[in-house]
């Protein structure tokens, strides 16, 4: 768990895929974010349940963002829709491919909010959008106030390189363009990434492969 400033941010593996699944918690008003909705929904629901202890009133989910739409990332998004009447997010190029609805189709640059805005005591994430491993990938970053900042990346930044394009040239290379130019650029090296699976890292730790990744050519 990282205990911020304003927010708590939780997570979880589920599925046999091992899927992350990361909720945010906002402090003071309960608004929480869920990114996605990957698998086994009593598993969600009891992470939900842990991380609303981190608000001093009742919480709520009051979006779900899905990264990608890969089947392993949405398994219990409908079930998760159904449990909380949250609105649902996703990259705009990727919402045809997502059976469950999307209520806010991302572009890049889009800010979503913990609720009717991020006045005191919500949060926002910021949409950067990651062409490659599908068309409309999207990473969401929060931005702490008095720390890093956090970079929930699903599948297409990990630690040790870039999400699967299956080896298409074309797909590797926008997506290689992207992560460069719309995070390494953007971002500095304390940033905290959070993956779709497996472990975090942070920019610092993967900076000075970028050559050998694109040499590589995965």
């Amino acid at each position: 768990m990282f205990d911020l400033k304003n927010v708590t941010i939780r997570s979880r593996s589920v599925g046999t895929m091992d899927n992350n699944v990361y909720v945010i918690t906002a402090k003071d008003t309960g608004a929480q974010v869920l990114i996605d909705a990957a698998d086994d929904f009593p598993a969600l629901a009891q992470l939900l349940a842990d991380a609303a202890e981190d608000a001093a009133v009742p919480a709520k989910v009051e979006l779900i963002v899905t990264t990608h739409s890969h089947w392993d990332h949405v398994r219990a998004l409908a079930e998760a829709v159904r449990a909380t009447s949250a609105r649902t997010a996703a990259g705009r190029e990727d919402v045809p491919d997502i059976e469950v609805p999307t209520d806010v189709p991302l572009d890049h640059g889009d800010t979503v909010h913990s609720g009717a805005s991020a006045g005191p005591g919500g949060f926002e994430l910021e949409a950067i959008k990651l062409r490659g491993h599908t068309p409309g990938s999207v990473a969401l970053l929060y931005r702490d106030p008095d720390g890093p900042a956090h970079l929930f990346t699903g599948d297409s930044l990990f630690p040790g390189g870039l999400g699967n394009t299956q080896k298409d040239p074309e797909r590797f290379a926008s997506l290689y363009r992207d992560v460069v130019e719309r995070v390494f650029e953007y971002l500095p090296d304390d940033t905290v990434i959070h993956p779709g699976h497996g472990a975090g890292t942070t920019l610092g730790a993967e900076r000075p492969h970028l050559r050998e990744w694109k040499e590589r050519g995965w």
